[in-house]
């Protein structure tokens, strides 16, 4: 176990992948800071994402009370994240507990090193802000 704490810039960053990377440092035991959640990118067609998040969100309030999804930007990146963990064992409620995923750059991560990840796509023609999707849901 490494424990160190690794901040991320996610601006333009391909969120599958983010995920990943940031899932495995911190079942690693790194502490992982995302700043800038709103600006990741999904990749794919915007209709079909943004019908594909509303659709999950209605599963939430209906008679099923299907899964709690998420509609800030921040928590949307940070459900995602959790996909990727092993989250019904123990291990992955722990590595679960070490990321951060924040809206912008907090006035305490202004001055820090920060890690930029070659995560980013070339020419992606379609693809979605994380931010766009939340505005979707209704929240910004």
């Amino acid at each position: 176990m490494e424990n160190k704490e690794i901040i991320i810039d996610a601006e333009n960053s391909v969120v599958g992948r983010l995920a990943s990377f940031v899932a495995k440092k911190a079942l690693q035991g790194n502490r992982v800071t995302v700043l800038n959640s709103e600006r990741a990118i999904i990749i794919g067609k915007r209709s079909i994402i943004v019908n594909r998040y509303i659709q999950k969100r209605q599963l939430g309030r209906g008679v099923q009370k299907g899964p709690n999804m998420p509609s800030r930007s921040d928590m949307i990146l940070r459900r995602m994240i959790r996909g990727m963990l092993p989250w019904h064992r123990t291990i992955g409620r722990e590595a679960f507990k070490l990321i951060y995923c924040y809206k912008g750059i907090p006035e305490k991560y202004k001055n820090k090193e920060k890690d930029f990840l070659k995560l980013e796509t070339k020419n992606a023609l379609n693809y979605i802000k994380i931010q766009d999707i939340s505005k979707a849901l209704g929240k910004s």
